[in-house]
């Protein structure tokens, strides 16, 4: 019997946890004993559904490649000691690196004092995130929430719409086509994939969804409802769409639903739990187009890649509805110390190491490289697209998309496709990446669309061969 089935007792579970906690390199044995207990602890006891969907980051052996270390800001280590350029950054966590110095240090020196707080006393760091928050993000956003993760920031914005707008006869929301806003009831309802959202219906009532993008389908829809007595509280949007394929809308779009929004009385939701802290080259993807949101939601990168903390951030107007009863919305571990401290570090290194700015450079020579790549391989490439550093490939079909995104594993390169299918495949790399890595992705992407080309031309001529047989 391997040790991954032993019978263990829960402190002898633990003791093993520990011990691995505690080992800075490992053997060979080592290596394959731990990927083993991995593979069967996540088949047995978390889903063997992910050990299924991480089929193409398999190198060998029968486990899934498991992740040890991050060996500097944009590379990962596995447990078999193979290097990897990270251009998934945790899909929008790690904006300012891996293990970055100044956030640690701030965990470091907050865990040694006080890692949570009291619950009663007035924990300093929460006041001195939510006032940075308000002086960082655009226009009157004053007020802070504090969560967990991007979901909860949502779920937290739409509570407070409701909260505003039900004394107002409002209570519709508007969502888009290919949304992604989170997996909790009501951050689902706002979610637009059907298979995400079909198990669990009915969601939450008064929800509608309308084509990304398309101004005139969104006034119509805002209209219907009005006309129909059925207020708008709220139209919620990702300025761009990530797991919806990383969809840039018109410049004119944002503008025009803020106007819409202020003629019907309607709050305006941002979504940034992935487009904010510096990703699309702006510190907000809002602050391209000139919109200030009634309500802002943060979370992934906010933690700089070591803490999870979301935020929602609203104006005093909106946040107003909390302020004769703070117990309405909150939360137990949201605003801890050590997520706080996470949170302000990361903020001072965004702003002291320009990444924003960088973000806009290196991902404008990325884009115009994936662009050069989909003209030169239209087989297999529709487009890239993207903003900053939150770039995408669209491939001629999944299987396509999978197999890139397999090659490039076996390249050492990281990219994944998004939550919507394989056939968008992400690069969203730190924003630390620098210039000569982006040329490394671009040279591994063409040699990896070659060998795709090569192995298609190869399987049509044959199966012609056998058609003639």
């Amino acid at each position: 019997m391997s040790r991954s089935h032993e019978v263990l007792t829960p402190l002898e579970c633990t003791q093993r946890a520990l011990q691995w906690i505690g080992k800075e390199n490992l053997t060979h044995d080592e290596m394959v004993s731990l990927n083993q207990e991995v593979l069967h602890n996540f088949r047995e006891y978390v889903n063997p559904g992910f050990t299924e969907y991480r089929k193409s980051v398999t190198a060998g052996g029968d486990y899934g490649t498991v992740e040890w270390r991050a060996s500097g800001p944009n590379t990962l280590v596995d447990t078999q000691g193979n290097e990897f350029l990270d251009c998934l950054g945790g899909f929008g966590i790690f904006n300012v690196g891996h293990r970055n110095p100044v956030v640690l240090d701030a965990v470091q020196k907050q865990m040694a004092k006080q890692p949570l707080h009291s619950q009663e006393l007035l924990d300093p760091l929460r006041a001195l995130l939510a006032k940075t928050l308000a002086t960082l993000t655009p226009g009157n956003l004053k007020y802070t929430f504090l969560s967990n993760s991007g979901t909860e920031s949502v779920e937290a914005a739409l509570k407070l719409a409701r909260a505003r707008q039900a004394p107002r006869g409002k209570h519709t929301f508007i969502a888009a086509k290919g949304a992604f806003h989170g997996k909790s009831l009501g951050a689902l309802s706002a979610t637009a994939k059907d298979a995400f959202r079909r198990p669990f219906m009915p969601l939450l009532a008064d929800f509608h969804h309308v084509p990304f993008g398309d101004i005139q389908a969104l006034r119509k829809q805002v209209y219907d409802c009005e006309r129909q007595g059925n207020g708008v509280a709220a139209i919620i949007l990702e300025p761009i769409q990530g797991e919806g394929g990383v969809i840039v809308p018109p410049d004119s779009w944002l503008p025009a639903v803020r106007r819409l929004c202020d003629e019907v009385g309607a709050l305006l939701i941002l979504d940034e739990v992935q487009t904010g802290m510096g990703r699309t080259g702006k510190m907000f993807a809002c602050e391209h187009y000139g919109v200030q949101p009634d309500i802002l939601c943060l979370a992934k990168a906010l933690g700089g890649g070591v803490m999870p903390i979301g935020a929602t951030v609203a104006t005093e107007e909106v946040f107003s509805v909390l302020f004769d009863n703070p117990f309405l919305h909150t939360t137990t571990f949201g605003g801890n110390p050590l997520a706080c401290s996470a949170a302000l570090a990361t903020i001072n290194v965004l702003l002291t190491e320009n990444l924003a700015e960088k973000a806009a450079q290196n991902g404008e020579y990325l884009l115009d490289g994936l662009l050069a790549l989909a003209e030169e391989y239209p087989d297999l490439l529709v487009t890239a697209r993207g903003k900053g550093l939150l770039l995408a490939l669209e491939f001629r079909a999944n299987e396509i998309g999978y197999a890139f995104s397999s090659e490039m594993f076996r390249r050492r390169i990281l990219v994944a496709g998004t939550l919507n299918n394989a056939k968008t495949v992400r690069i969203e790399p730190p924003l630390t990446i620098t210039l000569p890595e982006c040329r490394r992705v671009l040279k591994e992407a063409r040699e990896a669309l070659k060998k795709m080309r090569a192995e298609r031309m190869h399987e049509k001529q044959r199966d012609e061969e056998l058609l003639l047989q």
